[in-house]
């Protein structure tokens, strides 16, 4: 009797965890694969809305995009949370991004009240994506931006834009379930 309960118990706990580990967002943003390797895949985005702010390194910029969608702003409304959180460089800053749900457009998207929030759009444009599980930590990021990166030298595709880095899942989600992408903005004429 006791040994059914424990194994109940971890079935139930192994689900939980599995329903909860998926995403950590309703809405992605939306793309087409217009070119696919076994390495990697050329997608197609849309211009998407943004908010950013200049990332230093330590979980403030999470927590600062995380407070503007839930309410820091001019409107006091709630966002709801999109997928990939990504974090870029851009004129020698690094950035972290939150995507704005596509219900949004400039003249509807409530204004940040931290001034350290800026509105920003996402020009639409073909992006290079290698995606990957695993920690999302800085040296996994590298070692897949290098894979990306080393591919598309070999296959004659010219880079245009800083390393992206996009997570997909909250830190709870465990390692071998998550989504991780390196991306790459990229000259595409085919």
């Amino acid at each position: 009797m006791k040994k059914n309960f424990l194994a109940i118990s971890l079935i139930i706990c192994f689900i939980s965890i599995f329903k909860y580990s998926y995403t950590m967002a309703n809405e992605e943003a939306p793309y087409n694969i217009v070119h696919e390797t076994d390495i990697y895949e050329i997608r197609k985005y849309s211009d998407r809305l943004a908010v950013q702010v200049i990332n230093k390194g330590d979980n403030n910029s999470f927590r600062k995009l995380f407070n503007y969608i839930s309410g820091s702003n001019n409107a006091s409304e709630k966002i709801a949370m999109t997928i990939p959180v990504t974090q870029t460089k851009k004129n020698d800053k690094f950035f972290m991004q939150f995507y704005l749900p596509s219900k949004f457009t400039k003249e509807t998207i409530p204004i940040p009240s931290n001034p350290d929030i800026e509105i920003t759009t996402i020009q639409e444009g073909y992006y290079a994506v290698l995606q990957f599980s695993g920690r999302s930590s800085d040296k996994n990021f590298e070692k897949h931006s290098q894979i990306l990166k080393q591919k598309l030298t070999e296959d004659k595709i010219t880079i245009i834009g800083s390393f992206i880095r996009a997570t997909y899942n909250s830190p709870f989600t465990l390692p071998i379930l998550r989504r991780n992408e390196a991306m790459f903005s990229i000259d595409w004429k085919n």
